[in-house]
């Protein structure tokens, strides 16, 4: 007998990185990540693909199945696939996304429920034991799985704050990758009392303005250009920032401002890709 299921999660974007305070805030963004689960008994290890990766690391994915699966305490094993909206190590959560797609569609696959949050720190806890993240990226995950903007204490793996917006999104993504767990943590840690007043504005409902001051920060502890910053400010945009450890940027934008920043942009020296989305406020769903 096989069992089946398939579910999706977010990518988000950043507002506040938690490296540097482990306090962090995100937005999911309608870019999604899809994950399919097969399981038998007659099966005994979990085995993971990523379409387009073929050699890529696939213990994450695998550690979200079987972490279920010892939840519930059965003994089975199988495959999971997961392929994606987002574009992967560029700061936009893919992981956040494939841990929770991956817990949703492993869920659907054995026909039980989690408690949202559960779910999440789940998903928190493959990803801190796949070493594909420093803090364990809470933030994110249920940037992810809840989506809307959401304000989070990672060190206790708390959600302090969720709410709702109608935000257009541009991303520019480099045509590189950068991965969290290469970041330069000891550069991080320097700009922290910075990054806190960053926080308290996300607490005082100030996204924009915290999301800008975070971006400003990081691109300089973490070695990005602060060029693609400018121009989004200099077309009216409020809310821009280095999204994760890079090399993504994202912004929020209106109809009339995304004009200005796709220019220019789209003539910066770096090649990467313009992505239009909006912020996604129904979060992840099993399929």
């Amino acid at each position: 007998m096989t069992l089946e299921g398939s579910a999706y999660a977010l990518g988000a974007g950043t507002i506040i990185n938690a490296i540097a305070t482990w306090k962090g805030a995100a937005f999911g963004i309608d870019l999604k990540t899809f994950s399919d689960v097969e399981l038998s008994r007659d099966r005994t290890e979990v085995r993971g693909t990523i379409e387009g990766m073929p050699d890529g690391d696939t213990s994450l994915i695998e550690k979200s199945v079987s972490y279920v699966l010892e939840h519930f305490d059965i003994n089975m094993g199988g495959i999971v696939r997961t392929r994606s909206e987002v574009p992967l190590a560029s700061g936009l959560k893919s992981s956040s996304a494939a841990a929770n797609a991956t817990v949703l569609a492993t869920l659907d696959a054995i026909g039980e429920e989690m408690e949202p949050l559960e779910a999440a720190r789940l998903g928190v806890r493959a990803a801190k034991d796949a070493g594909v993240t420093i803090t364990g990226a809470f933030d994110d995950a249920c940037a992810s799985f809840f989506g809307g903007y959401v304000v989070t204490d990672n060190r206790e793996v708390e959600l302090i704050k969720r709410t709702e917006s109608n935000s257009d999104v541009l991303i520019f993504a480099p045509d590189v990758r950068s991965f969290s767990s290469n970041t330069n943590l000891s550069r991080s840690e320097l700009i922290a009392p910075w990054v806190e007043i960053a926080y308290d504005l996300c607490l005082q409902g100030e996204y924009e303005k915290a999301m800008t001051l975070n971006g400003f920060l990081y691109c300089n502890a973490l070695g990005f250009d602060t060029e693609p910053m400018l121009h989004a400010l200099e077309s009216g945009i409020q809310g821009v920032t280095l999204s994760g450890t890079g090399p993504s940027y994202v912004a929020l934008v209106d109809k009339k401002n995304a004009a200005a920043l796709k220019r220019a942009w789209g003539d910066y020296e770096l090649s990467g890709t313009l992505i239009n989305t909006k912020v996604n406020n129904n979060g992840a769903s099993k399929l």
